[in-house]
């Protein structure tokens, strides 16, 4: 534990370790604070959650910095009087249209197949997959925007697998071979967006310790054991985007966002039944729970006929995402807007699966809190889809205590010259 007391000591707590995940999310900022035991088990020690003004965030990004650190200033009070002390660090998770991650594999036929590998061969083929996931996320991002020069920035990376001569190896150095392999997932993002991010963990007085693509997040906290053998799609239907991430072969092949999500839902009813934005809101959310209402009738009309523009946005992500190849037979729900019962309903039927390379019907289901990996709710509040995703980004942090291997050892250090 040497790695926690170094990077997580507190001057008013000593012990145990603790941090803070915050989800800066449309809707609502939500904070967590939490815990973590010598066995590196995580345990929620108090939770926070303040709602956003309209013109606060757009499409899952921050709109007015200001606006937002007071919201998530509300948020974390909350959560560290809960919890009865105040970490010094936090993870913020990321999330937009232009936030861009996707898993490069770069292969390379060596010369001398019969020298071993050494940790500078490593990283040196480590070094260009970087640099050509770097050149392919600005090509993106540049076309998405029409900007000829945007600043984009790598939020955070991780090795998804590595082969020699086809044999798969956690740790290459010392093998011998002549064709290596390496497959790493990264996430960019345009400076201005992980600019604001940083700007609020500042502002906030807090040690920004990760900023994780909130897709990334969701789709780790099943565990590799759950979805190695068969993959899975996860989608978190937020307030401002909806967030794709496809899980083939164990690893993390792609996140995609696209800006629909609850909010959206919530301005259509509000116009179409002329209501004010927060009746129309707490229409939704109790027809959402089921609650009985005079309206409900109204509500499911609208919402199906929405629900059907958004999942053809969810087609079209996955058609990119697919790549021609068969797509994972299970759908892990998780969100505010997932509790939508056409969300489910509309994943499910036939004439949107049938358009896309699914081998059989998907099974689709919500994911819970007490789903997440090492980590657990101390304070019973995390009942919801929608608690999902900052647990996701707490068990990040978690994750971040772990003792590094060989090759995310030598990632890291291609990533810190490459922020440099």
């Amino acid at each position: 534990m040497s790695f926690w007391r170094r990077i997580w000591q507190r001057d008013d707590v000593p012990a145990p370790s603790a941090c803070t995940a915050l989800d800066v999310g449309t809707e609502f900022a939500k904070a967590l604070v939490f815990e973590v035991d010598e066995r590196g088990h995580g345990t929620v020690r108090g939770v926070g959650r303040r709602r956003q003004g309209l013109s606060h965030m757009q499409s899952g990004t921050v709109a007015d910095i200001g606006a937002v650190v007071d919201n998530c200033a509300v948020a974390l009070q909350e959560a560290e009087e809960m919890a009865g002390f105040r970490p010094t660090q936090v993870v913020i998770g990321i999330a937009g249209e232009l936030v861009k991650g996707f898993t490069t594999s770069h292969s390379q036929e060596r010369a001398k197949p019969d020298v071993p590998i050494t940790a500078a061969e490593l990283q040196k083929l480590i070094d260009g997959v970087q640099r050509e996931a770097l050149r392919e996320a600005q090509r993106s991002i540049t076309w998405e925007t029409g900007l000829p020069n945007v600043d984009v920035r790598l939020v955070h990376a991780a090795v998804t697998g590595a082969s020699v001569d086809g044999y798969p190896l956690t740790n290459p150095i010392g093998f011998r071979g002549r064709h290596v392999r390496i497959g790493i997932f990264n996430a960019f993002a345009p400076l201005v967006h992980l600019g604001a991010l940083q700007s609020v963990a500042q502002q906030l007085d807090l040690e920004l310790l990760d900023v994780v693509a909130e897709p990334y997040a969701v789709a780790r906290v099943l565990g590799a054991s759950q979805v190695q053998q068969a993959g899975a799609l996860f989608i978190d239907v937020g307030g401002g985007t909806t967030d794709v991430a496809l899980v083939r072969q164990g690893g993390i092949e792609g996140t995609r966002m696209f800006a629909l999500g609850g909010r959206a839902f919530t301005k259509s009813l509000a116009d179409r039944l002329n209501l004010p934005f927060p009746r129309a809101e707490a229409l939704k959310v109790d027809y959402a729970r089921g609650l009985p209402n005079e309206r409900n009738a109204d509500v499911a009309r609208i919402v199906a006929e929405d629900v059907e523009v958004w999942a053809a946005g969810v087609e079209l992500v996955l058609e990119e995402l697919a790549a021609g190849e068969p797509l994972p037979g299970r759908i892990h729900l998780c969100g505010g807007g997932s509790r939508l019962p056409e969300i489910r309903a509309a994943l499910a039927a036939e004439s949107f699966w049938r358009r896309l390379p699914f081998a059989r019907p998907p099974e689709v289901t919500l994911m819970a809190p007490d789903q997440v990996e090492a980590i657990s709710d101390g304070t019973g509040l995390l009942v919801d889809q929608q608690d999902v995703t900052p647990l996701g980004l707490a068990f990040q942090a978690i994750e971040l205590q772990r003792g590094e291997d060989p090759l995310e050892a030598a990632l890291r250090r291609v990533v810190r010259a490459m922020k440099v």
